[in-house]
Parts: C-alpha cells; sequence; structure tokens
C-alpha cells in the first residue's frame, strides 16, 4: 500500500498555474491574457503562493517580472508537475475506446491523399471514428490536439515521437496534355521556362532546385504564388500552369492522363513524408493499427 499524499503541504493548484505563466511570460498582463484571468487574479494568486511559501518569488526589473532564485527553484518543478499531469490525461483521453482518433495532416496531404482514402479504412475498421484535422503546411506535428500526424519531416524526429517514412519528398513538374504539346516533340528543361509556373510561396526555392538539377539556370519568375500545392495543382488541371508537385499528390490525376510530366527528372529533397505519434502512445492497438495502415496505403507511392 502506497504512503498517504500530505495535501496540507500542497500550494493551491491554481496559483500555480498563474505562477509558472507570469514566470515564462515574465508579465503578470500577458500571463492573465492567456489563462483568460484579471490582471488582478494572477497578482493575487502570486500573493497566496508567496505567503504560503514565505518567500518572494519575483522580482521587477523595468517592465518585466523576474523569477528570484526561489522562484526559478519552484518554476522548474511546478513546470514539470504540470507537464506531467497534461501527459498524464492526454494518455487517458486517448486511451478511451469511445473518443476519435484524432489526425493531423495538412491541406495538400489532406484533399490529395489521405482524405480520398479514409473512408476504406472507416469501412475496415468501423469501430473507430476519425478526426481529420488540417494545418499549414509548416506547422509541426502537436501531440495536444492530434494521436497520428501525416507529415513531413526534414530528418527523424526525436526519440519522444515514433516515426515511419511512407514516402519520398520529391519534386517534379505536371501540367495538361495540351499544354505540355506546346513545348514541342523534344522539349527540354530550358524551354519549361516558356510556360507560367506555379510557386508555393513557403517552397518558393523549388523550382530554382529543379532545374538546377537538370543543370538549367533559372530565369524565369513564377507566374503565380499559391499557399499549398493543393492549390497549385488546381491550376495545373485548369490548363494555365505547371505545378510543382512534392509528394504523390498528382498521381491519381497522372494514371487517368489528366496530368502529364512534361519531361522526366525529379529532384529527392532531404526527409519524407510519414507517419508520427508519440512514442509512448505506439503500442495503442488504435493507433499502431492506423499507422500500419497508412504504411500499407502508401505502399503503391513507393518506387
Amino acid at each position: 500500500m502506497r504512503a498517504k499524499i500530505d495535501l496540507r503541504k500542497l500550494p493551491p493548484l491554481n496559483a500555480l498555474k498563474g505562477f509558472e505563466a507570469t514566470s515564462r511570460r515574465q508579465s503578470v498582463r500577458d500571463a492573465a491574457d492567456e489563462l483568460c484571468l484579471t490582471h488582478q487574479a494572477v497578482s493575487y494568486q502570486i500573493q497566496v503562493l508567496e505567503e504560503e511559501l514565505g518567500v518572494a518569488l519575483f522580482s521587477r526589473s523595468g517592465r518585466s517580472l523576474v523569477p528570484t532564485p526561489e522562484g526559478k527553484l519552484l518554476y522548474k518543478y511546478v513546470r514539470s508537475a504540470l507537464e506531467m499531469l497534461i501527459d498524464g490525461t492526454e494518455n487517458v483521453r486517448r486511451a478511451r475506446a469511445d473518443a476519435p482518433l484524432r489526425v493531423q495532416t495538412y491541406v495538400t496531404a489532406s484533399v490529395r491523399w489521405l482524405a480520398q482514402r479514409l473512408p476504406d479504412y472507416s469501412a475496415t475498421h468501423p469501430d473507430v471514428s476519425v478526426l481529420l484535422s488540417t494545418c499549414a503546411y509548416d506547422a509541426a506535428f502537436d501531440d495536444t490536439i492530434a494521436d497520428v500526424g501525416l507529415v513531413y519531416c526534414e530528418a527523424p524526429p526525436t526519440a519522444d515521437y515514433h516515426w515511419v517514412p511512407l514516402f519520398d519528398y520529391e519534386l517534379f513538374p505536371v501540367c495538361t496534355p495540351a499544354l505540355a504539346a506546346t513545348l514541342g516533340s523534344a522539349p527540354n528543361a530550358a524551354s519549361l521556362q516558356q510556360l507560367p509556373l506555379v510557386a508555393v510561396y513557403s517552397e518558393a526555392r523549388h523550382w530554382e532546385f529543379w532545374f538546377a538539377a537538370a543543370e538549367v539556370e533559372f530565369k524565369a519568375r513564377p507566374a503565380v504564388l499559391v499557399d499549398t500545392v493543393a492549390v497549385a495543382l488546381e491550376i495545373a488541371l485548369s490548363g494555365r500552369g505547371v505545378a510543382l508537385v512534392n509528394g504523390p499528390f498528382a498521381d491519381e490525376d497522372l494514371a487517368a492522363a489528366r496530368l502529364v510530366r512534361p519531361m522526366p527528372g525529379s529532384v529527392k529533397c532531404p526527409g519524407a513524408w510519414g507517419a508520427i505519434c508519440r512514442t509512448d502512445a505506439k503500442d495503442n492497438p488504435r493507433i499502431h493499427g492506423f499507422m500500419d495502415w497508412l504504411a500499407a496505403a502508401a505502399q503503391p507511392a513507393k518506387t
């Protein structure tokens, strides 16, 4: 039998939240905004803690509140305890059999690949509901809002995360057959610059990389800058531009001849698209099963 915890030694838990936010932000006002409390409420929480412990936790430096040595010592333990509580409650949420499996990915990966395949997963796993959320392209996997991610990683993540590579991050141009035909019977990489090129503004140098691999100086400026490859592909499908694809997101259009590769040549970039989850959650049957399904679904995309 475990020893009883002496809860009388524990300071008010709400005060610890105010203390943590104030220490991190070095501002009572900023902490109050973050916690959706009034300035006075957070100030009172800190006052309660200081009276409880008999020490000053902050000193003022200009407009900032700087933790005292005692404040810095307390912050180390408070931060660790709050993180452990969050991890524990998240693990309990993930373990609920009736909770949705939360999946995070980017707009293009969702619209052009994952969303088209999820009905197949649901058909074979009727006991698991999936909550799919999309985020900005450069957003990292956030395990506070998702159990599994389909993301791009330039390098394998830290040991805190379980990572399964799915397909290469490979750049190649696509356009409609009609637009490709305007290049003539023997197109080359230099002639591609005669066509309107579509670029994703967060990947603005990708065209430069592709032309460099083809040993051609990149002189053209992209005709259109967009925010996702999904939008770039819509422009390509309209016949009004050449998109640069960075994964299997045009495979179905290529197979149906709605799009073609106007010339051979691709650039393989560092890293890969893959499935990710927390290492301590990888043996959860639903998470493990979904990641296995992702790996099987991605298999045809591998070369």
